[in-house]
């Protein structure tokens, strides 16, 4: 299983010290995350580099403003595959990604 690596202190920063606010764009990200997930899934099924790039583009960006390293990290490995065109490189990544958004679930 690998860690989130999620900076709290940096995500409670950007919510301007708002515990609630927190929460809210960890929901934002959590429901968000999950429907670009499957426009990775998808695009790798359609053979769509470029959708699954731009998803994974979506939650890379979201990742790096709540410090969800992890999350960022995969996802601009599947993010630069797609844009290289390499779908089977991509698609490896694809099962940390979702290993990784099941444990964002539980994050406060």
């Amino acid at each position: 299983m690998t860690d989130l690596q999620w900076d709290r202190k940096f995500a409670l920063e950007q919510a301007g010290g708002d515990e609630e606010i927190l929460a809210e764009l960890l929901e934002l990200f959590r429901h968000s995350a999950r429907a670009d997930l499957e426009k990775i899934k998808d695009g790798v099924a359609k053979n769509d580099p470029v959708a699954m790039g731009e998803a994974a583009h979506s939650i890379k960006g979201a990742a790096a403003s709540l410090g969800v390293e992890a999350v960022r990290r995969v996802a601009y490995e599947i993010e630069k595959a797609g844009r290289g065109g390499d779908l089977s490189g991509a698609s490896q990544q694809v099962p940390s990604l979702e290993e990784l958004l099941c444990q964002l679930e539980s994050m406060k």
